[in-house]
């Protein structure tokens, strides 16, 4: 049996290499420590959670709430029956049953079953009502009714309104999309407003803007201050053209037409009679409109109308044509036109089928009772314009 003897020199030496492992354990635990950026929370309903009274005070890497939770910032993902409460941010996801509420920013996603509001982010959110941010989104909102912030890049998606300062992309809202400037463009249900669009306006009724570098598509209105492509019956547009002519074609009818548009497009809205019918003897047109080679004293109007005869009872005549026409401004306000026409017609009356002696083709009966014929025409008028 061997004995080891430790001298003070020894002792000295094992002291400073327990010390120093010691002090390298405890600084790989302190860095070990300092990457953990929160905690895990576990609740009923603010207080009653594992973070308790200090529960608005903590950062959470994962937060479970069988009610509502309450904390001062989340890490991770969070989850609620009824409600998510963050005083400060988040960068993660929310989930809730009703409702997310963020004061700050939220870097992530956001479910909730009827609202979120937050300070702005980058992330999506998701609602069945409402997402209300107060501050810059970037990203997308998607709401059953609406969503409103300040600057959005990316989209807003709303079954009833959009609301936005600055839109850096699209909204598409079952009735009304409302930002100031915009780029790219608004599909509104029923109307878009805005102020200076830099892309498209698309609504079912309306269109409202004051400088529009693209095209303004509408069911019915555009109103710009600018707007060289405005696609709708009526055009109230500020630097652009208005008219009222009259014009007559083959058949006979009468139109008083308002013209309205841009440097290129226009719209067509019109009434008028036929004297050649005996019954159907009142007339209403609608349709759109381009200029072509647009000079001092010429230009070309090309115009797809879609107009009908009627005596307000049983028959119907229907026409749909293509009109090419030269046009000459004999003055300032005062043009001239007339050209050939192509015209497609379906009726169910003999009167109607009778306004035309001659067609390039028809069809009788063939897919139900009423008469079919296509055939060449013609059409001339004068416009005032101002």
């Amino acid at each position: 049996m061997s004995f080891i003897f430790y001298t003070p020199k020894h002792l000295l030496s094992a002291f400073k290499a327990v010390a120093f492992s010691t002090i390298l354990f405890s600084g790989l635990t302190a860095a070990a420590q300092n990457q953990i950026p929160g905690k895990i929370h576990f609740g009923l309903v603010y207080p009653l959670s594992s973070n308790g009274t200090h529960a608005p005070l903590d950062t959470n890497n994962l937060s479970v709430n069988l009610i509502a939770g309450v904390s001062s910032a989340e890490r991770g993902v969070a989850f609620a029956g009824l409600s998510n409460v963050v005083l400060d941010d988040v960068n993660g996801s929310m989930f809730a049953g009703f409702s997310n509420h963020v004061k700050k920013t939220a870097n992530g996603a956001l479910f909730a079953g009827f609202a979120n509001t937050y300070g702005g982010g980058q992330g999506p959110a998701f609602a069945g009502f409402t997402n209300v941010a107060s501050g810059d989104v970037n990203g997308a909102q998607f709401a059953g009714f609406a969503n409103i912030a300040k600057e959005v890049t990316g989209a807003q998606v709303g079954g009833f309104i959009n609301v936005a300062k600055n839109l850096q992309g699209a909204q598409f809202a079952g009735f009304a999309n409302i930002a100031k400037d915009v780029s790219i463009s608004q599909f509104g249900g029923f109307i878009n407003v805005a102020k200076d669009v830099k892309g498209s306006q698309f609504a079912g009724f309306i269109n409202i803007a004051k400088k529009v570098k693209g095209a303004q598509i509408a069911g019915f209105i555009n109103i710009a201050d600018s707007s060289d492509c405005p696609i709708g019956i009526i055009n109230f547009i500020k630097k652009g053209e208005k008219s009222i002519g009259v014009t007559v074609d083959e058949n006979q009818t009468t139109m008083l037409s308002f013209r309205s548009g841009g440097r290129v497009l226009y719209g067509i809205i019109g009434a008028g009679y036929n004297f050649k019918n005996d019954d159907a003897i009142y007339g209403i047109e609608a349709g759109l409109g381009a200029h072509f080679f647009e000079s001092r004293y010429f230009r070309l109007n090309t115009e797809l109308i879609s107009s009908t005869l009627t005596d307000f009872e049983d028959g119907s005549y229907f026409k749909a044509s293509l009109r090419v026409m030269p046009a000459f401004k004999v003055a300032s306000f005062l043009e001239i036109f007339a050209g050939p026409s192509m015209n497609f017609v379906t009726t169910n009356t003999l009167e109607g089928e009778q306004l035309r002696k001659k067609y390039l083709k028809k069809w009788e009966g063939k897919w139900d009772e009423d008469f079919r014929g296509l055939y060449l025409g013609y059409t001339g008028g004068i416009h005032i314009l101002f």
